[in-house]
């Protein structure tokens, strides 16, 4: 258990095999059964005690054979070569989901999640506009992920979705677009036309660091 303060927020971009939307948001099996993509969180604010954690990327590469809650997944963290090793134990501390309540984010995957496969700290490249719901996280050797706006299959316009969870655990609002995934390293996937959400994060010692209604004013949700 740690009693250390810390404290993230930043951009979310989100990557995974279901169809657009995610049904596991609605508390629905997953497209295909199974669940795996990427998630990566680029900090624009964060630290851990004394340690800042300020424009770091962070990247995960998951799978669940099933739905999420029904556990056996695996993960592999991603870290930027740049990070110190002090950064470096400081966020392997958060994702433990040490001294976390039961029911908020990094305390689930921790009871959800029975293998973790080598971290990697490698180059991150990392593009995020989620008004123009555009995307791209590039990490050699472990998975290239791009999105771009979902479009009428008829008109060929940009078709708006977004995604609001006032009670979220992992996000409040993100804009949905299509994704194309492709995972390389110890995790493997490849899914064309995908889901991908783009938002924003921020997650601290209790969970959620913002009631939502203090997350729509911080960061300017529902526009």
């Amino acid at each position: 258990m740690t009693d250390v303060k810390w404290h993230l927020q930043g951009k979310w971009l989100e990557y995974c095999s279901c169809d657009y939307g995610c049904p596991c948001e609605a508390m629905a099996p997953p497209t295909k059964g199974f669940c795996d993509g990427v998630v990566a969180m680029k900090v624009d604010e964060g630290y851990y005690g004394d340690i800042r954690l300020d424009d770091l990327v962070l990247v995960t590469v998951f799978y669940f054979p099933r739905a999420i809650h029904h556990g056996e997944g695996q993960l592999q963290p991603i870290m930027e070569s740049k990070t110190t090793t002090e950064q470096r134990d400081a966020i392997f501390t958060i994702l433990s989901g040490k001294g976390q309540p039961p029911g908020t984010m990094f305390a689930i995957f921790s009871q959800i999640v029975e293998k973790v496969h080598s971290p990697v700290f490698t180059e991150i490249e990392f593009e995020w506009d989620a008004k123009k719901r555009t995307g791209r996280l590039d990490i050699p050797n472990v998975v290239r992920a791009t999105s771009a706006p979902i479009r009428n299959p008829v008109t060929d316009e940009e078709h708006h979705i977004r995604t609001v969870l006032p009670d979220g655990w992992t996000f409040y609002e993100a804009e949905i677009a299509s994704g194309n995934i492709k995972g390389t390293g110890a995790i493997k996937f490849d899914h064309a036309k995908s889901h991908c959400a783009l938002g924003h994060f921020a997650f601290d010692n209790n969970g959620m660091a913002y009631s939502y209604d203090d997350a729509k004013k911080h960061f300017g949700l529902g526009g």
